[in-house]
């Protein structure tokens, strides 16, 4: 069976993020969506609510399901039986970045890393630039999942 990892902190979820996961699905017998859990950062969501709002937003890929995990994704990976990770890249500054993970996984592991060009629809979109939008009253629908964008709303409104 092929199975990749697509990883992330997903807080919250973007069509650019469910975007590279789709196209993923269709590469892939099997894609897991790791949820990375940092417990040097707060995240908006808690690790349950993101896992929560990407199931909602993934139900129409058969082929998709969600995980949790914290420390190395090579560990995640192996524990998982994924030989490849895909990531999206909106940028070249992305591939600096992206391209030294790459490079530690595979020595560290053998676990390849796929690279997929985003939409550029979706070039410039980032969880953080989303919240940001939402939280000063712009319009983000466009940007995200409606299950996302409610919840999104909602959460801000509390803060």
């Amino acid at each position: 069976m092929r199975r990749a990892v697509c990883p992330g902190s997903f807080d919250p979820v973007t069509n650019g993020h469910l975007d590279i996961i789709g196209r993923a699905s269709r590469l892939f017998d099997e894609v897991i969506i790791g949820v990375l859990i940092n417990q040097s950062k707060t995240g908006l969501f808690t690790i349950d609510e993101r896992i929560e709002m990407l199931g909602e937003a993934t139900a129409q890929y058969s082929n998709v399901r969600v995980a949790s995990f914290h420390g190395l994704l090579v560990d995640f990976c192996r524990d998982q039986g994924a030989a490849v990770v895909v990531k999206g890249l909106r940028a070249v500054s992305d591939f600096d970045y992206e391209l030294q993970m790459a490079q530690m996984n595979i020595g560290l592991s053998g676990v390849e890393t796929l690279f997929m060009p985003t939409n550029p629809l979706y070039s410039f979109l980032s969880s953080s630039l989303v919240k940001d939008v939402v939280k000063w009253g712009g319009d983000a629908s466009s940007y995200l999942p409606d299950n996302v964008l409610a919840r999104l709303v909602g959460r801000l409104k509390q803060n």
